[in-house]
């Protein structure tokens, strides 16, 4: 799943690309990406019709679009979601569900010449991803308005957030992918930051002091920003950015995806266990396992 540096990726291509275009016309070809849109792909394409692309947001794991009218398009990338600019001469990709037909942007091939439409081309295989219109949203979505701010976000509230944390029993990793808490942090991430922290994942949020708490968070941050330098973390040819290009940060990675492999800093092997329907990775020397107290 495309987490926070590589949906951050696909924002900033969609800020260069598609900001400024003018929607010509939409085609859904499939109604699944838009089961949350009240008003069905119909109402949808209606919608933006000769609507203008006035900027390109996140919060955390989810892009709006906001519109001129003061509405925006909502979407979240789900599991394989992409959102490619495409010429509109461009074969059409096999899972192809939306389609956005654009005019009064320049093609990246054509700058400096003659202005040329292009497309924007929601493609999912899996179709856990999706899109829909946000009355009103182009400041923040309402539907999104509970997710927390990131660390990488200028208004991320540090200190609220080591607080919250230090309150909580709740095992430390736990709450890194709670998105009420923090943001945009997903398992690739959090293992990554808890590696570099000496944290284990089990550990309680309030068996931890205010200045491990600090630097989990500032981990976090910095390993994220490392992966948007790269371009986000790519394991398949699901996750590419907006001109279809994979990124390649996985091959920075200390704990996630390294079992068995010997951890850089003590050289134990990395160990892979079971965590809410997903894997954690983690040095068993380096992140010891918390002591069970007992009563």
């Amino acid at each position: 799943m495309p987490e926070l540096p590589e949906v951050e990726v696909v924002r900033a291509g969609l800020e260069r690309h598609v900001v400024g275009a003018t929607v010509t016309a939409v085609d859904v070809l499939h109604p699944r990406p838009l089961r949350r849109d009240p008003g069905g792909p119909a109402a949808f394409a209606a919608a933006l019709a000769g609507r203008t692309f006035v900027a390109a947001r996140r919060r955390g794991k989810y892009l709006w679009l906001p519109l001129d009218d003061g509405n925006a398009v909502l979407g979240h990338l789900g599991m394989s979601g992409q959102l490619l600019v495409q010429p509109p001469e461009a074969a059409a990709e096999r899972h192809l569900r939306v389609r956005f037909s654009l005019a009064g942007r320049v093609a990246a091939e054509g700058r400096g010449g003659a202005s040329r439409p292009l497309e924007l081309r929601f493609v999912d295989q899996r179709m856990f991803g999706g899109l829909a219109l946000s009355p009103g949203g182009a400041q923040l979505p309402p539907e999104i308005a509970h997710i927390a701010r990131d660390p990488i976000d200028p208004e991320f509230d540090e200190e609220a957030v080591v607080r919250r944390i230090r309150r909580s029993g709740s095992g430390v990793k736990r709450l890194l992918l709670d998105q009420t808490v923090v943001s945009g942090v997903g398992n690739i991430y959090a293992d990554e930051a808890l590696w570099r922290s000496r944290l284990h994942g089990e550990r309680p949020g309030s068996r931890l002091t205010a200045t491990q708490v600090r630097e989990l968070l500032q981990n976090a941050r910095a390993v994220m920003l490392a992966a948007l330098a790269q371009g986000g973390t790519s394991f398949d040819a699901l996750y590419v950015n907006v001109n279809g290009e994979s990124g390649y940060f996985d091959r920075s990675l200390h704990a996630y995806g390294r079992e068995d492999e010997p951890c850089e800093r003590c050289g134990t092997p990395i160990r892979r266990i079971a965590f809410a329907n997903r894997s954690s990775y983690f040095c068993p020397v380096c992140q010891p396992a918390p002591r069970v107290r007992r009563s």
